[in-house]
């Protein structure tokens, strides 16, 4: 075997995983699922179609954003998620974990995102002062409109997952 192939195969190798992940991170879906009677992806499309609210919060730079999106809770709605006058007993055991694409997670409590429960504004944004969210960011950020750390508002989010805490 002649010596430059190995370090060709290297390259060849490294250059298909960085366009693997790449290719992960432009994808513009989020896997909805769990504890859902209507489990389902959501696209920037489906995202569009749904009813927008905006959010100012401040980041870590102490510039005020506006951000715009969908309430957290009429994206699991849509799912079939337990909310309202049926979120009650066993039902407020429920959690939603969301994860970026680098496996970063946070956790709510279901009631955390029910209009019942609470006027907090939790979104799934998709813009950023009227823009399309940095590729850095998005496509789509949860948006915790009053927490005093921006740790829940977590970037490139791929999944949204409802399950009963054990």
């Amino acid at each position: 075997m002649k010596p430059y192939i190995i370090p060709k195969l290297i390259l060849s190798f490294l250059l298909i995983c960085s366009f693997s992940r790449t290719f992960a991170q432009t994808t513009d879906a989020v896997k909805i699922s769990g504890v859902l009677t209507k489990p389902y992806t959501l696209t920037s499309a489906d995202l569009a179609k749904m009813p927008r609210v905006k959010v100012s919060r401040k980041d870590g730079d102490s510039t005020n954003y506006e951000y715009s999106g969908v309430l957290l809770s009429t994206v699991l709605a849509k799912g079939g998620v337990t909310l309202g006058k049926d979120l009650r007993r066993e039902n407020l055991t429920k959690y939603v974990i969301i994860e970026a694409i680098d496996g970063y997670q946070v956790v709510f409590s279901l009631a955390e995102l029910d209009a019942d429960f609470t006027d907090e504004k939790i979104i799934l944004a998709d813009t950023v002062d009227n823009e399309p969210l940095l590729s850095t960011e998005g496509p789509f950020r949860i948006i915790v409109e009053n927490d005093k750390r921006a740790a829940r508002c977590i970037k490139q989010v791929t999944s949204i997952k409802i399950e009963f805490a054990k």
